[in-house]
């Protein structure tokens, strides 16, 4: 019987040896996870025009938890700045900018910008915290045929709560745009799920600065506190003044929060990419005098 467990332990032996050596030539790999950003470049890359696959995935677009009137994820982003403030140091807190894109569903060249500058932002190296929405209404903007309103005929640019909302609104529509259904302000204000969450957004991150993407028509608006950027790029400054439940008006009247409205030449074509860079980096320059550098944050109200 000896020679029997001889042979077992042997066996045994060779056994091992030979799973070893399997082991040392066909590791087990970690399944692969979701990649960041994976579930959203799915959804929208086909419809942006200028942005790639790997720009895409670099955005690393994550949901916010918040869907819209479909039910699909509205994604967003936070680039913060290299470092952060230690509590007690004396620093100031990095500066808050909201950036919205594709509020409009149609204005597809919005949401391409600011995937643009995900990826700027992340090398600018200012103390600032951004965070990026760039589809507020995927439900327009991936209509069949994509859509400035919401899945429920909704203007979501005429939906913020103002002053007045019930009496002007309505008039607004009805006087003003003769019915538009396109800018539909709907029955109440912040009626919708994705304007409920940029409201939400506004109240919560509190921005000192909301950048608004919109197209096409060529030109910069401001509202609020501040002396306004003269131009971005070659987008010179012209402000054609707030209407009832318009962003600017809630934003930059109301709250007292700076709002730059951003209207690019081509809802469908992005500009070149030095165009792009240029937008941004004067967006910068004029955050550095007007805002880092100006003592008085820009503070929005309570």
């Amino acid at each position: 019987m000896g020679w029997a467990r001889t042979l077992g332990v042997a066996v045994l032996c060779a056994l091992g040896s030979l799973q070893s050596a399997g082991a040392t030539t066909t590791p087990v790999l970690p399944l692969p996870g979701p990649r960041p950003g994976g579930a959203a470049c799915e959804l929208f890359l086909h419809r942006l025009p200028g942005v790639g696959p790997a720009l895409c995935q670099s955005a690393q677009l994550v949901p916010s938890g918040s869907r819209s009137q479909k039910g699909l994820p509205l994604y967003w982003r936070d680039v913060l700045p290299p470092s952060l403030p230690q509590e007690g140091a004396g620093l100031a807190a990095p500066l808050r900018v909201l950036v919205v894109g594709a509020m409009h569903g149609d204005e597809l060249t919005s949401a391409s910008l600011a995937l643009h500058w995900i990826a700027l932002a992340q090398k600018a190296g200012q103390p600032v915290h951004w965070r990026f929405i760039p589809v507020l209404n995927p439900d327009g903007l991936l209509a069949r045929r994509p859509t400035r309103v919401n899945a429920r005929g909704v203007d979501l640019n005429r939906n913020f709560d103002t002053p007045g909302w019930e009496h002007d609104a309505p008039r607004h529509w009805e006087k003003r745009t003769r019915k538009d259904p396109r800018r539909w302000p709907g029955t109440a204000p912040l009626s919708e799920p994705e304007s409920q969450f940029l409201h939400a957004q506004m109240d919560e991150f509190r921005p000192q600065l909301v950048v608004s993407i919109h197209a096409p028509y060529g030109v910069l608006d401001f509202d609020g506190p501040h002396d306004p950027p003269q131009r971005l790029g070659r987008l010179r400054l012209d402000r054609v003044g707030v209407f009832p439940g318009s962003l600017g008006h809630y934003g930059g009247v109301q709250q007292g929060m700076p709002v730059v409205t951003i209207e690019l030449d081509h809802a469908l074509r992005l500009p070149p990419e030095a165009e792009v860079r240029s937008m941004w980096r004067d967006l910068l320059r004029w955050m550095d005098v007007r805002l880092l550098k100006d003592g008085a944050l820009g503070q929005a109200k309570k």
